[in-house]
Parts: C-alpha cells; sequence; structure tokens
C-alpha cells in the first residue's frame, strides 16, 4: 500500500549540536499516523498534534534532542508508543515514558494508508533505526542523524560505532530511496543525491581514519595527542566531540587491528 500523505520537515528548536539548532519531526500518512522525532515542545508541533490523527509515536534513537516531547505527543493523542525491542529501559530513562509496543529490523507499523518499515541503522547510537515508506513520488526513508545534507554526522566513543556507522551508509548508499528525510537540515531529494551524500559521508571517515592511524604511526599515543595531531583545525570550541571522535576511530582501528588500543594508549601493530 502507498501511503498518500507525509508532513515534514517540521522543525523543532532545541538545544542540539545541529548547525541549524533544530530537530526534524515528522508525520507519516493522514490517519493513524507515525509521528517520528518530536523533540521538543514547540508551536508547529502543536499545530501538528491537533491537525492529524497521530495513532503512533516513535524514534529514531534516543538522543536528548530527538525524544523532548514523546511523553507529551502520547498524553496529547493517546497514541501508542513504539521503542526499539532489547532497549525498552534505555528508552524510559530516555523519554519519561514506558513503551506500548517494540519493533525490530522489518517490523511494519500499520498506519491508516499504508505501513512504515523498521531499517536498523546502528552507529551515531546504538539503538538508531531508520523508517522507510512509500508514496506515490517513490520510496521514502526517514534516516534520523545517519545522514545530513551538509557537514558531518558525529559518531562518538564510547556509544558511536564507526564499522556500524559505516556499514549502515552503505545499506542506504545500496538502497537509494527517492528521498532521504534527515533528523537535521534539509531533505535529500532523489537517489543520485542520496549516493552523492553517502559517499561523501563515507569518504570523510576515511579521510578521517587515514589521520589517526597516520597521528598513531607518528607517535601520538593518547586520545589528546592523536586529536591534536589528527585535525588539521583548532576544534578548542569542540574539544570533547572531536577527543570522542578520535576514540571512536581508535576503536575501530584496534578491532581491525592496524593498532593496539587499550582505551588509554594507542601503538602501532608490529
Amino acid at each position: 500500500m502507498t501511503i498518500h500523505s507525509w508532513a515534514g520537515p517540521i522543525a523543532v528548536t532545541v538545544r542540539t549540536a545541529a548547525p541549524s539548532g533544530a530537530t526534524n519531526a515528522y508525520v507519516v500518512d493522514d490517519r493513524d499516523a507515525l509521528l517520528v522525532d518530536p523533540a521538543a515542545r514547540h508551536e508547529d508541533l502543536e499545530h501538528i498534534l491537533a491537525s492529524f490523527d497521530v495513532g503512533h509515536v516513535a524514534v529514531t534513537h534516543h538522543h536528548p534532542d530527538h525524544v523532548g516531547a514523546v511523553a507529551h505527543a502520547a498524553e496529547r493523542t493517546g497514541a501508542t508508543v513504539w521503542a526499539r525491542g532489547g532497549r525498552e529501559a534505555d528508552f524510559e530513562r530516555a523519554t519519561g515514558v514506558a513503551p506500548d509496543r517494540t519493533f525490530r529490523e522489518g517490523t511494519r507499523i500499520e498506519t491508516g494508508d499504508g505501513a512504515v518499515t523498521v531499517l536498523d541503522l546502528p552507529g551515531h547510537a546504538p539503538e538508531h533505526v531508520g523508517f522507510a515508506f512509500e508514496t506515490a513520488m517513490g520510496d521514502h526513508l526517514l534516516c534520523g542523524d545517519l545522514a545530513v545534507a551538509e557537514g558531518s554526522v558525529a559518531v562518538g566513543a564510547p556509544e558511536g560505532d564507526l564499522r556500524a556507522y559505516l556499514a549502515s551508509l552503505r545499506r542506504v548508499h545500496a538502497r537509494a530511496p527517492h528521498r532521504l528525510l534527515p533528523g537535521h537540515g534539509p531533505l535529500i531529494e532523489g537517489a543520485r543525491e542520496v549516493r552523492a551524500v553517502a559517499r561523501r559521508l563515507l569518504d570523510h571517515r576515511r579521510e578521517r581514519e587515514a589521520r589517526v592511524l597516520a597521528a598513531v604511526r607518528g607517535g601520538a599515543g593518547t586520545v589528546p595527542a592523536v586529536t591534536d595531531a589528527a585535525y588539521e583545525k583548532d576544534v578548542a570550541a569542540v574539544r570533547a566531540l572531536a577527543e570522542a571522535t578520535v576514540s571512536a576511530h581508535l576503536e575501530k582501528l584496534a578491532v581491525e587491528e592496524w593498532i593496539t588500543w587499550d582505551g588509554e594508549r594507542a601503538t602501532t601493530v608490529e
């Protein structure tokens, strides 16, 4: 079945590291609709809750800038609240509400005119998912913080997993939906552009990884030292994020046996 209507992005102003200063919420379908990522109480979101028949509420992942109005939306609409299976306790801690139902890869959330299918897209966060649906214009993928039209996505230790993130990007590149609906910023239109964005983000990670590995081979062993060597610009304003990113790269390189890493010091493999 084809879904005839979806609303979004509804840019909800929220405290976030994203340059836009907002998180995109989306409503999929007209009846018994799925509301995704209600980030905060906001007049535009209140209009959506009053105007649409919202039957389901879900989030792409549990970060604070995506979940702030889940409890409010559920109370206002009486909607079924969904969470990733196995992550129910984490979801309740993040949102303040216990889920009614759980989903996994391939779960279909039935809406008024069709269904939305859950895709596992971990990496930015371990529970990160996407929501795929069809409209008359083609296939759409609501991708949360997997991708952005410009810039890059944070993938930082301890919860960020670069191996999983790159696999998720490759999955979207292969799928090449007609439209990618990100958690922040503008939509990504057309299969060719979706693939271009995925390739750009993959290339960005490969380039950063090469710099991290070169830093270790050059004698940098601690996270601060590797960060100083691997970044070509001053990262003082985002130092914590840069170091979390470097830690995630070190973990990936260690798993792939390019380096050894004990959580404190990295060394090259002889």
